[in-house]
């Protein structure tokens, strides 16, 4: 029984100083890169092809939608660059200007609509992103008041 016991403390020593590295999947890293904004990281990652600019996270987004939602310009202009889509839908088949329009990014709105975005494209609920502006936001709602669109 001693020696069970010694055998034991021993395996239990090996595991205490055995050191532990954690493995993100590149997805993963990569939506943390587009929400922080490193424009220097997202270019790596997509020159390296480490993952699919569409992929669905387990948020049920895809890049596109959180860099729109992090309100960063110049990150949506990188990832459509890298070949974003504009017309992706999330799970809730929101698209990058439901998005703009809900959070209240109207340069982002005006970007995504340069881009071609539909004005048109309707979420699961039927709302289109001009439904999701706050009246309170004045230049999204005279974005798509002037015919802009």
């Amino acid at each position: 029984a001693l020696l069970r016991m010694l055998h034991v403390t021993r395996k239990a020593e090996r595991f205490r100083r055995r050191r532990w590295t954690v493995h993100f999947p590149n997805d993963i890293i990569f939506q943390d890169i587009v929400r922080r904004g490193d424009l220097d990281q997202i270019g790596r990652f997509m020159r390296a092809r480490k993952v699919r600019v569409d992929t669905l996270f387990h948020s049920g987004m895809a890049a596109l939608h959180e860099a729109v939602l992090s309100g960063n310009l110049e990150v949506v202009k990188l990832l459509i660059k890298y070949g974003a889509d504009v017309h992706q839908r999330d799970e809730d088949g929101w698209t990058p200007l439901h998005m703009a329009c809900s959070d209240g990014y109207p340069e982002i709105a005006r970007y995504l609509l340069s881009m071609g975005a539909s004005t048109e494209a309707e979420n699961e609920s039927g709302e289109k992103p001009a439904d999701l502006i706050d009246p309170d936001c004045k230049d999204l709602a005279k974005l798509f008041e002037t015919g802009c669109v």
